[in-house]
């Protein structure tokens, strides 16, 4: 193997497969999935479909004991509602701090984890999809720019220089994301990204209406809606 790609079964992580597939071959990449606690398993079934559309090996890592004590509103234990607002109106509520659906160093523990398993299995690059929107105003602070520096310098040295992390997109927008993963032809009817776990997306939580709004600004319909 070549590349593991951590892979939730989203617009991202899905479109980093993609970018992964094209620059190394199915046959190279390994895709990792990891449950952390949520309150659903939607996005693990995309996961599932995507890794056999794409023909790559696929693994999965249950990372939920971790997690056990937090309250973010996404993970199947907690007393929180998961908030019907864009990021940008949920972080004026909590003043700067990372909105109510931040797992704690949720990012930083998958890269580790994946690391380990990485080197495992011969591979010689992570890639992951973090991308400027989800780190803008501290968010989602695992997905900043700098962040994606530290870890990628920590796992470097760490594995003796043998593995480095990749994030394509750490300075791209989510509509750039988008732009590139339709270039590719990503597969994006068979992904979710919704944090409820209903039939169809909600359509109103915060990566609802980023993803989109990031398929509006690149003029097409999000497929995994019923648009082409």
């Amino acid at each position: 193997m070549k590349a593991m790609v951590l892979f939730s079964g989203g617009v991202d992580s899905t479109t980093c497969l993609g970018m992964a597939v094209d620059k190394y071959g199915a046959e190279e990449v390994l895709a990792l999935s990891v449950s952390y606690g949520q309150k659903h398993q939607k996005e693990v079934e995309a996961a599932r479909k995507i890794a056999a559309y794409y023909g790559v090996a696929w693994k999965q890592l249950d990372l939920s004991v971790i997690f056990a004590d937090s309250n973010c509103s996404l993970l199947s234990g907690s007393t929180q509602e998961i908030p019907k607002e864009t990021y940008a109106e949920q972080l004026q509520e909590t003043n700067g701090s990372p909105v109510s659906t931040y797992v704690p160093f949720r990012n930083g523990l998958f890269l580790a984890s994946a690391a380990s398993m990485a080197l495992s299995n011969g591979c010689e690059v992570i890639y992951y999809g973090a991308h400027s929107d989800d780190a803008a105003g501290n968010a989602y602070p695992d997905c900043s720019d700098a962040f994606n520096e530290a870890m990628n310098r920590a796992i470097y040295l760490g594995s003796g220089e043998q593995l480095r992390i990749e994030a394509p997109f750490v300075k791209w927008t989510k509509a750039d994301v988008v732009k590139k993963g339709l270039e590719l032809g990503v597969p994006y009817a068979l992904t979710w990204s919704c944090y409820e776990g209903g039939e169809k997306p909600c359509g109103v939580c915060g990566t609802c209406r980023d993803r989109a709004a990031a398929f509006a600004a690149n003029g097409v319909p999000d497929p995994a809606l019923g648009g082409e």
